[in-house]
């Protein structure tokens, strides 16, 4: 399908039509500005509401969660929101069942009112578990495909312990996001939020700041539906590395993971590691869901030895991406390749080959890589393919850029959105046409009668 431009088919409608067409049209257009569509998500927010949460500052939070409300796809097959309330007791003021639709949700959460008395974030946290994320009050049941998450926004020093309780919630599957306001207890967040901390603790200064943190949160619950992906993580295992930063190198794998839609038809990740010698720890497809595949990460054994990044290149283009290695014809292939030391044979023509059937490559380097064949790894614009630190403990920054790049490259949100838009003007058009048709013969017929 060729795409008209939004704004060409604004000028085509406009010289064509009238009023109705108008209207019609900014139907469209609605549709057309709609963010990406999130994934399957049972969310809910936790909200502090104690008496040192003012009431003008209360109607703040209340702004935040409508926004974030506004970026998702709300629906009983998509996105399902509730609201707990709490300060001394808890209050459960929507529940995940009672709002299908985004107006609904966003005028619920206008109505919701300060509790005004102590700070039990404990409790709160213990009566999400049990009962906000339960089925019967329509949480839906737990599946790889369905995310679980919390946003816990408060203000101060919890009253009870929030450490257990946090922990439990964890376990049962529920990611938890914990955002600070003013003198809050950063230790306390630490305690509540889910790994990695820097990604799930958020801290502003006041609550008339805390919009800043919208676009984080509808970013992190935006998942493209044409992202299906083939991601290899070519990964230096070679003495120099050493077993705790090996751990560490994991971590940061098992984060990139965590960013991706993981699932049969979306994105398929396999991991080979290298060092004098190349070693497939698990091929493409093999582990189609994110619990397998961060455990199957987690499992890697350090090979240590030497540094062949020049062979590991031609494994990754000879089998790695092959369909008899898992991969899929006609999906786009991504390459990341982390070292952390200069190769011990020659790279040149691995890593150009690659570039030239079509892989995205991504290199990243810590410590004694060498930024010269790092860059000659990556694709271009070099800038955004190739990543260097000197610190492993730093390799969480990197992560987060690498994220970023993967999911944004040809947004294919934006194109879905554009396809409906174009869609919807098509129908209109051709409606007109119809229109347009019956009024030519209309005019016809009358002509003769004149005649």
């Amino acid at each position: 399908m060729t795409l008209l431009s939004p704004p060409l088919l604004l000028a085509l409608m406009l010289a064509l039509t009238g009023t109705q067409a108008t209207v019609d049209l900014r139907t469209a257009a609605a549709m057309a500005v709609g963010l990406c569509k999130t994934r399957p998500t049972d969310l809910v927010f936790i909200v502090d509401s104690s008496r040192s949460v003012r009431p003008s500052e209360f109607e703040q939070v209340k702004v935040f969660l409508a926004k974030v409300i506004e970026g998702l796809d709300v629906g009983p097959n998509a996105t399902r929101v509730g609201v707990v309330n709490y300060a001394s007791r808890v209050k459960n003021e929507v529940s995940l069942k009672t709002h299908r639709t985004k107006a609904a949700l966003i005028k619920a959460v206008t109505k919701v009112e300060p509790l005004s008395t102590g700070t039990m974030t404990g409790l709160a946290i213990q009566f999400a578990l049990n009962v906000a994320f339960s089925e019967n009050e329509g949480a839906r049941a737990k599946s790889p495909d369905i995310s679980k998450v919390a946003i816990i926004v408060t203000d101060g020093r919890p009253q009870d312990n929030v450490k257990d309780v946090a922990q439990r919630a964890r376990d049962a599957g529920i990611e938890i996001f914990a955002i600070g306001v003013g003198r809050v207890d950063m230790s306390t967040l630490k305690q509540m939020a889910s790994e990695p901390l820097d990604e799930h603790v958020d801290y502003v200064e006041s609550y008339s700041v805390i919009e800043k943190l919208t676009k984080k949160f509808q970013e992190a619950f935006c998942a493209c539906s044409n992202s299906a992906t083939d991601v290899v993580f070519l990964i230096d295992g070679s003495k120099s590395v050493r077993p705790e930063n090996f751990e560490l190198v994991k971590k940061w794998i098992n984060q990139i993971v965590d960013k991706l839609d993981v699932s049969d038809s979306k994105a398929h990740v396999g991991l080979v590691q290298y060092s004098s010698l190349v070693r497939q720890e698990f091929p493409l497809g093999r582990h189609n869901n994110k619990k397998d595949l961060k455990e199957a990460v987690k499992k890697m054994a350090y090979m240590e030895r030497g540094t062949m990044t020049g062979q590991a290149l031609r494994y990754l283009t000879d089998k790695s991406f092959s369909v008899g290695h898992g991969a899929r014809p006609g999906i786009s292939k991504v390459g990341i390749v982390f070292t952390d030391g200069r190769s011990q044979d020659y790279i040149g023509d691995a890593a150009k080959k690659a570039k030239e059937m079509g892989f995205k490559m991504y290199a990243v380097g810590v410590g004694n890589a060498v930024e010269d064949e790092l860059k000659e790894i990556a694709s271009e614009p070099k800038g955004e393919h190739y990543f260097y630190t000197a610190d492993f403990k730093a390799m969480t920054q990197i992560a987060k850029k690498l994220q970023i790049n993967i999911c944004q490259e040809e947004d294919p949100c934006e194109c879905d959105s554009l396809v409906k838009f174009q869609k919807k003007v098509e129908e209109a058009l051709q409606a007109l046409t119809k229109k347009i048709e019956n009024m030519s013969k209309r005019i016809a017929l009358l002509e003769n009668k004149i005649v």
